[in-house]
Parts: structure tokens; C-alpha cells; sequence
């Protein structure tokens, strides 16, 4: 499917917006689907009183003390932006008031930084932890929505420990991709004009890519695909998993909001994968295996 659309100019010209604009309603249908399905409910209730706990703890440690911090820092900078203008010709005075801007316009950012990094952690600890309960309700909505699931292996001792293996591996990946693109991205920061949009920018696309793996993880989990296999297939899915991950993003970054966010976003991946994945790289295998087991049967 994906290739006949990339030997069609016309046709992957067309379904790149629609793609675009699609990854962004995952959230809202997601919201609708658990809405209408009260016996989801179950597995969404626990992991937000978890994310609750988890979000209070990161606010009060992380939040409150960080913004003091901000406020002592823009007001520092902001005496000896003032010091070093009163020390230029009166004609430069009108300065002042752009240091007034500066030091707003760079509290706004700081801000919108601390609540990013906040959001990300909050995904991290939230997903962690709720696990056992997103990957039930990652498996019931695959069940719902495409009427079969993947087979897996019987559980065992030493199948716990693999998936326990599977679990640090995937973190520990994650952590190697955030500190390997996230540092440059931060050291762009002092680079003096475009180097603060550059890596403000950057950061946001590492910030969504990492949250869509996250939250594309339990269906491709189930079928025990690589790391590096579940970056081709998002980047496979670009501009759709594009934009999902950004709305996403975007979601577990407002306070209060957070909190509530990653089963909605848990949901919304599992449906992107069911609408936009599965059909393309697992639909026929799977039919042909389970057609295979019945006739067997």
C-alpha cells in the first residue's frame, strides 16, 4: 500500500495532509471510543489515580521550586542587563523596556520548558507503572476494533523475565536517544540567534518522537518487534505518527490535564496502530496464521 502511494505523486500528495491532519483526531477518538465502552473503564481508573499520585509528587518537587529558581534568574539577568544600560549614552535608554520584554518573553520560555520536561517524566513514571493495566486496555480495544490478536506464548517464569529484559531494554534505548540527540539539541541553545529556535524546536520533535514510541509500544510489544523495527515503523507512518505524537506531546505537558492524558493517549496509539499499521505490516501474516490454527483445530 505504501509503496503503490510513493509511485503516485498525485495520490501521496493528497494522502499526506489527510495524513497529517488525521494523527491529530487520535486523541478525540480515543475519548469518544472510552465514552461509549463503560467496561474499559476498569483499566483506565487505576492507572489515573497512579498518574494523580505521580503528578503530585512531580509538581511539588520539581514545579514549585523550578519557578522560583526562574523568577530569581530572569530577575538577576535582569539587573545586570539594567547596569550594563546604565552605563551606555542616554540616547540607548530606550533599552530598558526591551529588557522588560526580554525578561518576560524569556520567563515564557523557561516556563514552557520546566512543563515539557515535567509532561515527559510524567509519561515515563506514568507508563511504568500502569503497565499491567494499559496493556490490557491496549488489548482489549485490538480485540474490539480488529477481532483478533496476535498469538502469544503461555506464560512462564522465564517468559516474565524476557519481557522484564524486553522492558529495560526499551527504556534503556530511549535514554541512549535522548541523551545522544538531546544534548546537542541544548548546546544549540547558546549558540548565539538561530540557535535557541533551532534547538527549541528540535527538542519538541525528540519530545514527540519518544512519546509516540511510547504510546505505539503495547501493540507492537504484543508482537515482540525491535527497537529499531518500532522507529522505521513510525518513521513509515510519518506524517500521521507525526502529528500524533506532537498532539500527544502537547497533552501530557498541561498540568492537571496530564494527568487524565496518557490512557487517553494509550488508547489513541492503540488505535492508530489498528487504523494505520496493522492493516499495512501485520493484517495478512496474522489472518493467514489464525485461518492456519483453525483449519488445524
Amino acid at each position: 500500500m505504501s509503496k503503490q502511494l510513493n509511485s503516485n505523486p498525485a495520490r501521496a500528495a493528497i494522502s499526506t495532509p489527510i495524513g497529517l491532519l488525521a494523527g491529530f483526531t487520535y486523541p478525540v477518538r480515543a475519548f469518544t471510543l472510552l465514552f461509549q465502552t463503560p467496561k474499559l473503564w476498569g483499566y483506565v481508573l487505576v492507572p489515573v489515580a497512579l498518574n494523580f499520585i505521580i503528578g503530585i509528587g512531580l509538581y511539588l518537587g520539581l514545579l514549585f521550586p523550578s519557578l522560583e529558581g526562574i523568577d530569581t534568574l530572569v530577575a538577576d539577568l535582569s539587573v545586570r542587563f539594567n547596569a550594563l544600560i546604565a552605563s551606555l549614552p542616554a540616547w540607548l535608554s530606550f533599552l530598558a523596556v526591551l529588557t522588560v520584554g526580554f525578561g518576560w518573553l524569556l520567563r515564557i520560555l523557561l516556563v514552557a520548558g520546566l512543563l515539557l520536561i515535567i509532561g515527559f517524566l510524567l509519561v515515563q513514571f506514568g507508563v511504568i507503572l500502569g503497565s499491567p493495566w494499559y496493556g490490557q486496555l491496549s488489548q482489549q480495544l485490538e480485540l474490539l476494533r480488529n477481532g483478533q490478536l496476535p498469538a502469544e506464548e503461555p506464560m512462564s517464569l522465564s517468559s516474565i523475565f524476557q519481557d522484564i529484559k524486553r522492558a529495560i531494554a526499551f527504556e534503556l534505548r530511549k535514554l541512549q536517544i535522548l541523551l545522544s540527540v538531546g544534548i546537542p539539541l541544548l548546546l544549540l541553545n547558546f549558540v548565539p540567534g538561530v540557535g535557541s529556535i533551532f534547538g527549541s524546536l528540535g527538542g519538541i520533535a525528540l519530545g514527540a518522537t519518544l512519546v509516540c514510541l511510547d504510546f505505539l509500544d503495547a501493540p507492537l510489544e504484543r508482537r515482540r518487534r525491535p527497537f529499531r523495527e518500532k522507529l522505521e515503523i513510525i518513521r513509515g507512518s510519518l506524517p500521521a505518527s507525526g502529528s500524533f505524537g506532537l498532539v500527544c506531546f502537547g497533552l501530557v505537558s498541561i498540568p492537571l490535564l496530564n494527568l487524565l492524558a496518557i490512557p487517553l493517549c494509550v488508547t489513541a496509539g492503540t488505535l492508530f496502530f489498528c487504523d494505520r499499521i496493522w492493516p499495512h505490516r501485520f493484517a495478512t501474516e496474522e489472518k493467514n496464521v489464525d485461518r492456519q490454527t483453525n483449519i488445524a483445530n
